[in-house]
């Protein structure tokens, strides 16, 4: 029987960029024509985000939402290292990088062997600058696991789910940046990262995977029409039972990691984009810490969309595989912000 280990954690990309620029969704956001002038005014913010902005004046805020991010990473990887997993599965979403027009599934499934990512190539809102002074061209290599891929997928299939598979990655960059930023922050201290991965792909953007790019595309132009929308609370909470099952029952020994950050700002219309729906991040941690995680199963798509916590579904597929589990989360940190676009959550399920 396969023991098992749980993990959620971020893969918030700002964090691997210097202090100065941890605010650069928001100051991006903030130049948008699609916000309004009035609602740019920093007098009428809410009190705790315009403390959050003057207290980061010398990107002091920023500083301790990294240690804290930080810290909550190294208490993550001290439980890898405890476990010695055969295999590192992660559940991440893709935000227009490997799935485009051509095709997006539900879920996928990366049965790999290898795969080489290019982190610091220059996006969108960076040039490249990363925190450990790394190159432009830096290669991270990182190992699959080709057999689990393909045995996990066929025990899901035989479940009742209709699995989509990979063999490869159409992302120019390698991995997309849930699961490599992912393994970054794992790795912070850059001690290593040997252990085998199974990217598990979660369509968490839905009806703005297209029509937004899985990003901000809607502040910087017209906005498209709606996509379909992703898989549900209640598929997702399955879906994580099957895998919990499935992996129970295989020889490996498996961490099952859920990496997202949770309402998101650019995402959160009622609040012109500017800063994330904070009470419904608190309801869905304190339902965590209370044990009450079922209750994810039982939230709308509309519900999660309007709250900007589309990425949230890779936390409930978690959630599902350690409830089918009987594992309760013991809470790392729960890190809550206004102007780092996204608060964030740390928590392990130990093995029984």
């Amino acid at each position: 029987m396969g023991e098992i280990l749980g993990l959620g954690v971020t893969h918030y990309p700002p964090l691997m960029l210097p202090d100065e620029r941890m605010a650069v969704v928001l100051e991006r956001t903030l130049q948008s024509a699609r916000v309004p002038e009035a609602a740019k005014d920093r007098a009428t913010w809410p009190a705790p985000m315009r403390a959050e902005w003057a207290a980061n004046r010398n990107f002091a805020a920023a500083a301790a939402h990294r240690a804290r991010l930080v810290e909550g990473f190294r208490a993550a990887r001290r439980a890898l290292d405890d476990f010695e997993p055969d295999i590192v599965l992660i559940w991440g979403d893709d935000q227009y990088e490997n799935f485009r027009e051509e095709g997006v599934p539900p879920f996928c499934v990366f049965a790999l062997d290898e795969v080489e990512s290019h982190p610091h190539h220059p996006r969108a809102f960076s040039d490249g600058s990363n925190i450990w002074h790394e190159p432009n061209d830096t290669v991270v290599r990182t190992r699959g696991h080709r057999a689990a891929g393909v045995w996990l997928a066929s025990r899901l299939l035989d479940s009742g789910f209709d699995m989509t598979y990979a063999y490869k990655l159409r992302h120019e960059r390698g991995l997309p940046h849930a699961f490599v930023n992912t393994l970054l922050y794992l790795d912070y201290d850059r001690r290593g990262f040997a252990w085998p991965v199974l990217p598990f792909q979660v369509n968490c953007y839905g009806s703005s995977v297209i029509s937004k790019r899985g990003g901000t595309a809607h502040l910087q132009g017209a906005a498209l029409p709606p996509d379909p929308p992703g898989p549900s609370p209640a598929r997702c909470f399955a879906l994580g039972a099957a895998v919990a099952r499935a992996m129970q029952a295989s020889p490996w020994r498996v961490a099952l990691v859920a990496s997202s950050s949770w309402s998101h700002a650019f995402l959160v219309k009622k609040h012109h984009w500017l800063h994330p729906d904070v009470a419904a991040d608190r309801a869905r941690f304190e339902e965590l810490r209370d044990g009450q995680s079922e209750r994810w199963a039982k939230l709308a798509t509309a519900e999660i969309e309007q709250a900007g916590q589309q990425e949230f579904l890779n936390w409930i597929c978690l959630a599902g595989a350690m409830h089918a589990l009987g594992r309760p989360a013991q809470i790392i940190d729960y890190v809550e912000t206004y102007i780092f676009n996204s608060s964030k959550c740390f928590a392990v399920f130990p093995p029984a």
